[in-house]
């Protein structure tokens, strides 16, 4: 036992005795940089993975962020200012001059995985030193003997009085982090390909002149939630306004803010060559960590990994597989040609990539099962299928990831290549980010094909043929986070040449989202079939949205148009307008009233707008990811829509809807319904009775009948017929319900409809055998024998039971 204890006392000193020596070094450098080199010796010594000093401002009461260093201080709760008399770590070491230490599981963070530090500078009221561990047990004694020795170095920084600005040199800019305004040198403005008079002093305008694939990693520097106080640089690549990309290198410095000051970033930026020996391998694994951190699929990652190495390498071929089985599936190759890659590759080429077995390569194979790096100098001796792809030199590099291996990245080049220390330590730390990356990417990619393949099982497969109009529909998901949508569309086909168009979007992007679109659109469709008005379908989708007890809501529009006449009923819930292109090619944004978005009030009303749709006219509904944007508001959205529906050519409806959605934002998903109306080449005629519960009310309902047959010239022995069938079924509707009766007549070219509809939504039935004694169920045996087909739909709460006979029969 004495034993041990000595060992751990020895290790305890060499520890302590290490940081004694370091601060020794330190206290040699000039005062301005050694707070921050402290800090670096805390991540170091005591296993932090934060480290800050926290300093008196110019208001006492406050203490302010004055230097950081290691992760985003983001991560674990901690802000640039801190009230003196909080009850927290920092602020109760600062005002007991004592040391706080606080582990995982306890306050401030009860929930954390993470042990937090605050040690005093010196006296009660001198500020304190901050470290955050993520290490199980939290800090032990060997990390706060260390810590104590760093605090007691520390002298915090005395404010001082703001200096007045100096001038900029050509090459400095400043930055303020709270309004994004940003001054900057000449050399700046040149290096990204602006006049001095063409910038307006926002960071945002420099920002869009960069590679998209460099913007996060500098968007991380110009955050100042994301990136500790202190030093920090980074590279990346400016467009230009004419030939490749300029590489610069951004050198920069936080400053915390303080006394009505706001943090600002100053700095300078200078060019760098693309290919400089001296980028650093940090640089590089940095621009690889962006682009995997925006990844969203496997063929993102590949790509990004191609991007951030064959070039910086000066490689001549990148593969990147994942392992199935006890085969490689190749996502991506760079070259992509055939050619460039060896037989046995293009052996076992499948569509766009080939697709090899590992046992093919036994090299390959036992550096999966080591799970480590390997590289082949020029001149190895490899099988065939492996030498061609790096005669120079190969590097193998398996991609970890959830304790196994995800897949594998080889990388090769033609001429020799000597792989020094460095470049092997920046290959395994990629190979790393890699696995991960993929692994998420392929889980990605397995949930998005899911989500997806319910998304189009909810939407309409196609969309029914339209008696005097056509309609086309497009889809179209969001490509920012690739997530099922809650946007439909519906064409629902109504009784008398009626069709409803629905278009409706939920709120939110997931599984849950699809889900509830689905049964909306279910319900409506429905509501619909019973013959409810459009104010009446609306109010019942929005009861049973309350009733099924969602924290979703979701906007609908509906448009019920008369197919006859071309007169139609518009009912918004919290959705945009309709947009209508009239024949003349003028547009008009309808202003149609507008009720709340379904699932929101209980006593909501839907109020229901006329349309007058003339043959040529063009109904565009839409959901807002086409019109509104973070970049647009929906007033501009609509304007644009009118103005791109006024320049297509409505006779390709198809091309058309194409046309609209080709500038469409993606990031949030979108459905387009188009219809154009042309009007019905014959009409039906029609005629309607209504049928008063008196004795002669059959008598009435017949006379009616032969009286509008005779006028429409439908031959005797059909007049007949119908004559039948309405007493029948008239006679049913008054004997079996209550309520009013109406009678309806129509004649379609040489089909004669006869129809009854009543309040009771029982529909007859159909005896299975009848008796000479029986007093009642001839009636619809007598319907069904004279009629060519008869039927029963549901219509407002009741029904219509209707049958059909053909006035010629050459038809």
């Amino acid at each position: 036992m004495a034993n041990v204890a000595s060992e751990g006392a020895a290790v305890r000193r060499s520890r302590t005795e290490r940081a004694e020596h370091v601060l020794a070094t330190l206290m040699a450098m000039p005062s301005t940089d050694r707070p921050r080199r402290i800090l670096e010796q805390a991540l170091v010594l005591a296993g932090a993975a934060f480290a800050g000093i926290y300093a008196p401002g110019d208001d006492p009461a406050t203490l302010r962020l004055v230097e950081s260093a290691g992760l985003p201080r983001a991560l674990y709760g901690l802000r640039d200012g801190c009230p003196a008399t909080a009850r927290s770590p920092v602020a109760e070491a600062h005002r007991t001059g004592r040391p706080v230490w606080s582990g995982p599981g306890e306050p401030p963070a009860p929930d954390a995985d993470f042990a937090l530090a605050a040690l005093p500078l010196g006296a009660p009221g001198s500020g304190c030193l901050v470290a955050v561990t993520e290490q199980p047990g939290g800090f032990g004694a060997d990390d706060r003997a260390c810590l104590e020795l760093l605090a007691g170095a520390v002298t915090a920084p005395v404010p001082v009085p703001p200096a007045p600005p100096r001038e900029l040199a050509d090459d400095a800019f400043r930055l303020a982090m709270d309004t994004g305004r940003v001054e900057v040198g000449d050399d700046i403005l040149r290096l990204f390909g602006l006049s001095r008079e063409a910038f307006d002093g926002k960071v945002e305008t420099l920002l869009g002149r960069t590679v998209p694939e460099d913007l996060p990693a500098l968007m991380s520097v110009v955050e100042a939630d994301h990136m500790p106080v202190g030093d920090r640089e980074l590279e990346f690549r400016a467009l230009q306004p004419s030939g490749a990309p300029r590489w610069l290198r951004l050198r920069g410095r936080l400053l915390p803010g303080g006394g009505g000051r706001p943090a600002r970033l100053v700095g300078t930026v200078a060019e760098a060559s693309a290919f400089r020996s001296d980028v650093t391998d940090v640089a590089r694994v940095q621009r690889l960590a962006a682009a995997l951190a925006t990844a969203g699929t496997v063929k993102d990652v590949g790509q990004a990994v191609v991007a951030a190495l064959r070039a910086p390498l000066r490689a001549d071929r990148i593969a990147l597989a994942e392992l199935e089985n006890d085969r490689l599936v190749v996502t991506v190759l760079d070259p992509p040609e055939p050619s460039a890659w060896p037989e046995l590759w293009r052996a076992e080429w499948r569509g766009e990539w080939p697709d090899a077995p590992v046992r093919a390569m036994p090299a390959l194979a036992a550096a999966l099962r080591k799970g480590r790096a390997r590289i082949w100098p020029a001149g190895s001796r490899l099988e065939p299928g492996l030498a061609g792809v790096g005669p120079g030199g190969l590097a193998v590099l398996p991609l970890p990831a959830g304790g196994r291996t995800a897949g594998v990245c080889l990388i090769g080049w033609d001429r020799p290549h000597e792989f020094g220390p460095d470049e092997r330590a920046l290959l395994t730390a990629c190979a790393g980010l890699t696995g991960q990356a993929l692994l998420r990417a392929h889980a990605f990619d397995a949930e998005h094909e899911l989500v997806g393949m319910l998304q189009r099982t909810l939407l309409p497969r196609r969309l029914p043929r339209l008696p005097g109009a056509e309609a086309v529909a497009r889809y179209l998901p969001a490509t920012a986070a690739l997530e099922v949508g809650g946007d439909w569309y519906d064409v629902i086909p109504l009784a008398d040449n009626h069709v409803a168009l629905v278009i409706g979007d939920v709120q939110g992007h997931n599984a849950g989202a699809a889900t509830l679109m689905g049964q909306l659109r279910t319900a409506l469709r429905a509501y619909a079939a019973e013959g409810h008005p459009p104010d009446v379908v609306v109010a019942l989708a929005n009861r049973l949205l309350l009733d099924m007890e969602t924290d979703l809501f979701a906007t609908c529009a509906y448009v019920d148009v008369d197919m006859e006449s071309g007169s139609a009923l518009c009912v918004r819930a919290g959705h945009p307008q309709p947009v209508l292109r009239h024949p003349d090619g003028t547009t008009e944004i309808v202003a149609a009233e507008g009720g709340p978005p379904l699932g929101v009030l209980d006593r909501a009303e839907f109020p229901m707008t006329p349309l007058r749709l003339k043959p040529g006219t063009v109904l565009a509904l839409t959901t807002d990811g086409l019109v509104e944007s973070a970049d647009s508001d929906l007033d501009r959205g609509m304007a644009r829509l009118a103005r791109d529906l006024a320049a297509v050519d409505p006779a390709g409806l198809g091309a058309a809807a194409d046309a609209l959605l080709g500038g469409a934002h993606r990031g949030d998903d979108v459905a387009l319904l188009l219809t154009r109306y042309d009007g019905m080449a014959v009409r039906p005629l029609r005629e309607s009775w209504s049928v008063w519960r008196v004795p002669e009310a059959v008598r009435h309902a017949r006379r009616f009948t032969r009286r509008v047959l005779r006028g429409w010239d439908v031959p005797e022995d059909t007049q007949d017929a119908a004559l039948l069938i309405v007493s029948e079924l008239v006679t049913n509707a008054l004997v079996h319900t209550e309520g009013q009766v109406r009678l309806d007549l129509g004649l379609v070219g040489h089909r004669l409809r006869l129809a009854v509809a009543d309040a009771s939504p029982r529909g007859p039935l159909k005896p299975t055998n009848i008796g000479w004694e029986a007093s009642g169920g001839r009636g619809v045996l007598l319907v069904e024998a004279v009629s060519s087909t008869w039927g029963t739909v549901p219509v407002s709460g009741g029904k219509q039971v209707w049958a059909d006979l053909v006035t010629d029969e050459n038809t």
